[in-house]
């Protein structure tokens, strides 16, 4: 049986894409996974069907991370339905393309809403609610390095992010948790995809060196090494997974 069967996990943002793909990989590995879901019930619903199919014990929990209430929400399902919290992987957010100009404003303010405030209040409750050994993932983004135009405001909140995990870590200096980001380069899910051309996914998938976008499996796999046994050692890192990337 494996080491994790009796451990519980949450992952905001599984309903689909790399979030789905951390859920599935960790039910694998005997991790019971609460599932936090903004608005795809029926994706969110899905998820859950496989983890059951592999064997595992699944829940989805509705709600907007940027919401105190809602993230207190999922914390209390997952220790009502399962009785602990030995993981949390925060993925939950958004990117919307916008140029460093008064017009983005608003794209701006969601996606710090969103991917800063969200992070900030789920990696307060891990905190909060982890014991000694305990493990916290957010996920960043590798594009932080590229600096690439129209990705100012999300760059921006991603590179927020990366602070508040390393600041994290040394708020839990004695207590046995270890705090770390995981970066992704281009990853091949419906939400990249979304409004771009064939021409434009190849030129992205040729800027790795290994030539090809990345799979949400690919993202997945760190993840689990970093909630594992083998990933205690590693802590207040970002593990920019990328193909070379950057």
């Amino acid at each position: 049986m494996s080491t994790t069967a009796s451990k519980v996990a949450i992952v905001t943002g599984a309903s689909r894409g790399i979030g789905k793909d951390i859920a599935l990989r960790l039910a694998s590995e005997g991790f019971a996974v609460v599932i936090g879901y903004a608005g795809h019930e029926e994706q969110a619903a899905d998820t859950v069907a496989q983890v059951q199919a592999l064997g595992g014990r699944a829940l989805a929990v509705q709600g907007d991370v940027s919401r105190a209430e809602d993230v207190d929400k999922l914390f209390a399902a997952a220790r009502q339905a399962f009785g602990r919290v030995d993981a949390v992987v925060s993925n939950a957010g958004v990117m919307d393309l916008a140029p460093i100009k008064t017009a983005s404003v608003a794209a701006l303010d969601r996606m710090m809403s969103i991917n800063v405030r969200g992070t900030f209040l789920v990696l307060a409750k891990a905190a909060e609610v982890l014991g000694e050994g305990g493990r916290i993932v957010a996920l960043s983004t590798s594009v932080i390095a590229k600096a690439t135009p129209g990705y100012g405001p999300y760059i921006a909140s991603k590179a927020a992010v990366e602070g508040l995990v390393h600041v994290l870590a040394n708020e839990l200096r004695g207590r046995g948790i270890t705090v770390n980001a995981v970066a992704p380069g281009p990853v091949a899910t419906e939400l990249f995809m979304k409004g771009k051309t064939g021409e434009q996914v190849a030129m992205l998938a040729a800027m790795s060196p290994l030539e090809r976008l990345g799979q949400p499996g690919d993202i997945a796999n760190v993840v689990s090494f970093l909630l594992g046994s083998d990933g205690g050692w590693v802590n207040s890192q970002v593990v920019r997974v990328n193909g070379g990337f950057a």
